[in-house]
């Protein structure tokens, strides 16, 4: 499946006749049965709907790692992003 960040930006869970999405590394995936952590108001809401690449590397909910960028991330951030 491809959609831009954009187009992303629709699946975010506050529609409930649309699928809940999330990326890492380009990829989307659809996290919709996971409702309970990616859906409104869950622990892992800030995922839905963006590439969350640099915030699963370095293991962070801050909103400002939620991004694709992977500039700066240290050696051993990237190996977990690579697992």
């Amino acid at each position: 499946m491809d959609l831009t960040l954009h187009q992303l930006k629709q699946y975010d869970g506050t529609d409930p006749s649309k699928p809940i999405y999330m990326a890492i590394k380009g990829r989307i995936f659809d996290v919709t049965t996971e409702k309970s952590f990616y859906g409104p108001s869950s622990a892992y809401i800030m995922f839905a709907d963006k590439d969350a690449s640099r915030a699963l590397a370095k293991m962070s909910k801050n909103e400002y790692d939620v991004t694709a960028s992977l500039d700066g991330l240290s050696d051993k951030e990237i190996r977990v992003h690579n697992d």
